[in-house]
């Protein structure tokens, strides 16, 4: 029964309600509703995000397992890693398909570690992989940073490929650069390092490592250099052999000395800074001379400046052979037997003219005939292509082309007296002056003053732009310019000149014509240019005029050879350091330099006397050679205004007039 002291009990002695009775709602502050609010949206966000990545990042493994499992569809057999393997058999011919030279093709030699210097795994390890003996096959690190230099520069100017890279790429792949095969050398990579110990990838690339022009493996590297075993490689040399490796042909000593030698000091530079070099070893590997020793002795040893050449040209236009190969040259063997003879029989040992060069192409731009140096069994350096020596007045044609150009004739009269430019005041050989004269008799007699004028009235910067259109780029408009003090090889300077003797079109120099493999498949072929005329006639036939003046009845009269017509120019550099003849006929232009190695003078030595002497000599053979509708062709000359020739007449006639008086 409900009574009230029920009631009482149930409320309790003051009333208070019970437990169970639900409380009142609170009021709710504007910022908590707002927390409660951004903690669902933060929820949501966070949920989605996290879906979402876990999304993409599945995605971009399926896309990455997609992509690896289809490079891998086509991988190319591992076999040739234990297989033993020879080297490409190098067999290169003359234009008429008489061999050359043959090498290669001889069993790998096998490396062992143990038994090279540790300067050449040191070098090796600080400029190729200075973190080879800690990666997995590819390093992500040096990958990150070549891809932000290379992002910094717009181009390609650091590779991320470990030593294990390199060696997969040298063995399976071809140097095609794509995307598949970067991914299968990253994926070669990391089976090699599952495969191979770090001392077996070092051997193995070190016996398969390429230094160009077929030369495979460091044994044959360092007898194709040093004429010596791995063994016995000093620091230098295997710092040499190591920087070689980025670029053969770019590298290439008998090419490129100077850049041979920048390179050999960056390596040496990384030995001393990864810790391989104290101080004083790398001041004495920096200061010790290294000697470039020749090849082997060839079948056509003379023709091993020429051989060379052509061997890293193979480099830069098919890369490293991967089969036997046939290059076919432009060479004649001919005509390389008389350049030979030419320049042994023109130097002189009385006169301290000790070594010479030469090289010869046609109006195509083929190279015949390439001398390099005296003797390459004595000395492999190439000073037709390497050397670098100033011109002198040989480069005057360009400042007088650059002038015929401009609008002047070779019957303009000059005045050859002292002149003064901005405190320079060039002289003349004589270091006399004739008065006035004729631009083609100043050429003739190549006046220093006159063509010193000219280049100041046409625009030093025409001149350049008008000698790189022959072909002789990166010349500066200095005050000099006009007399040839720059510096040229002899190759490039000899090439300026074919437009000149092949009716004023473009010519781009060449020595290779074609390349073939063993099984007679064509792997290059030679392209010529369209055919681009580059001098107009009028002006071709001015500047043959001059050219010829200076053969006829100038400085040049020792290259003469009667019944063919011929032009050129002599050049020689103060204190007879060097002296050049670069002449031609038509269709045919040989260049030739003499001068010694370490820059001393010599006797008296112009380029009218040794250098005209050894042109004539070998042209007169390459001359002879030629059919005989080549024999009678002529160069396209000018002929003198009326006026200059009643003038020229009359002179004649008092001439003769005056001998007549007793």
């Amino acid at each position: 029964m409900d009574t009230g002291a029920d009631r009482q009990d149930e409320s309790g002695p003051e009333g208070m309600v019970a437990a169970s009775t639900p409380l009142p709602p609170q009021p709710v502050t504007q910022s908590r509703a707002k927390r409660r609010l951004f903690g669902r949206i933060k929820n949501t966000f966070l949920r989605r995000t996290l879906i979402g990545l876990g999304l993409c990042t599945g995605l971009v493994f399926a896309m990455l397992a997609g992509w690896f499992g289809y490079c891998a569809l086509d991988m190319p057999d591992t076999a040739p890693l234990f297989s033993p393997k020879r080297t490409p058999e190098i067999i290169v011919r003359d234009r008429h398909g008489r061999e050359i030279s043959r090498s290669g093709g001889t069993g790998i030699t096998p490396v062992d570690l143990d038994t090279l210097p540790p300067a050449l795994t040191q070098a090796l390890i600080a400029t190729e992989d200075k973190r080879f003996y800690h990666h997995f096959g590819f390093d992500p690190i040096g990958l990150a940073r070549a891809a932000i230099a290379n992002a910094r520069a717009g181009h390609v100017v650091q590779g991320g490929s470990t030593l294990t890279q390199q060696l997969a790429k040298n063995i399976f792949l071809t140097r095609k650069q794509t995307l598949k095969r970067k991914t299968q050398e990253l994926m070669l990579a990391v089976w090699l390092e599952m495969t191979m110990s770090k001392k077996e990838i070092l051997e193995t690339y070190l016996s398969r490592v390429y230094f160009g022009g077929g030369t495979l493996g460091i044994e044959s590297g360092a007898e194709r250099y040093f004429h010596k075993p791995a063994r016995d490689l000093s620091t230098g040399e295997a710092a040499f052999l190591v920087g070689l490796l980025k670029a053969p042909d770019r590298y290439n000593p008998l090419k490129h000395r100077k850049a041979a030698a920048e390179r050999t000091a960056f390596v040496l530079g990384r030995m001393y800074l990864e810790g391989y070099l104290d101080a004083d070893a790398y001041r004495t590997a920096m200061t010790k001379p290294i000697a470039i020793e020749p090849m082997a002795r060839r079948k056509n040893a003379g023709a091993g400046y020429f051989t060379d050449w052509v061997l890293f040209e193979m480099d830069r236009q098919l890369g490293r052979p991967k089969t036997d190969i046939t290059i076919r040259t432009t060479l004649d063997l001919d005509l390389q037997a008389q350049a030979e003879a030419a320049v042994l029989a023109g130097l002189s040992v009385r006169r301290n003219a000790q070594q010479g060069a030469l090289v010869s192409f046609d109006g195509t731009g083929a190279v015949l005939a390439m001398v390099g140096g005296a003797d390459y069994r004595h000395s492999a350096f190439n000073r037709a292509i390497a050397a670098r020596r100033q011109p002198g007045s040989a480069f005057k044609p360009f400042v007088y082309l650059a002038a015929l150009l401009d609008g002047h004739t070779p019957w303009e009269i000059y005045t050859d007296a002292p002149i003064d430019i901005d405190g320079w005041q060039p002289t003349n050989y004589s270091n006399t002056y004739r008065g006035e004269m004729t631009l083609e008799a100043a050429l003739a007699h190549s006046v220093n003053t006159i063509a010193v004028q000219l280049a100041e009235q046409v625009g030093r910067d025409k001149v350049v732009a008008t000698a790189a259109r022959m072909g002789l780029a990166g010349l500066k408009p200095y005050a000099s310019l006009a007399l040839g003090a720059q510096e040229v090889s002899l190759y490039d300077l000899s090439a300026a000149y074919i437009p000149f003797a092949n009716w004023g079109f473009a010519a781009r120099p060449y020595g290779i014509d074609s390349i073939f493999s063993k099984d007679g498949h064509l792997l290059y072929e030679h392209s010529a240019p369209p055919r681009a005329r580059i001098l107009s006639q009028r002006v071709l036939r001015m500047e043959n005029l001059m050219l010829k003046s200076v053969v006829e009845k100038g400085t040049g009269r020792a290259a003469r050879i009667p019944g063919h017509d011929i032009a050129g120019k002599t050049g020689t550099t103060d204190d007879y350091r060097d002296a050049w003849f670069i002449g031609y006929s038509p269709d045919l232009v040989t260049g030739v330099w003499v001068g010694n190695d370490d820059n001393s003078k010599m006797a008296r030595v112009t380029g009218g006397s040794i250098p005209a002497q050894i042109w004539q000599s070998y042209m007169q053979a390459a001359l002879a050679s030629l059919p005989a509708a080549a024999r009678a062709a002529r160069l396209p000359v000018a002929s003198p205004p009326p006026d200059i020739q009643k003038q020229k007449k009359l002179d004649h006639l008092l001439a003769d007039l005056e001998k007549a008086l007793p």
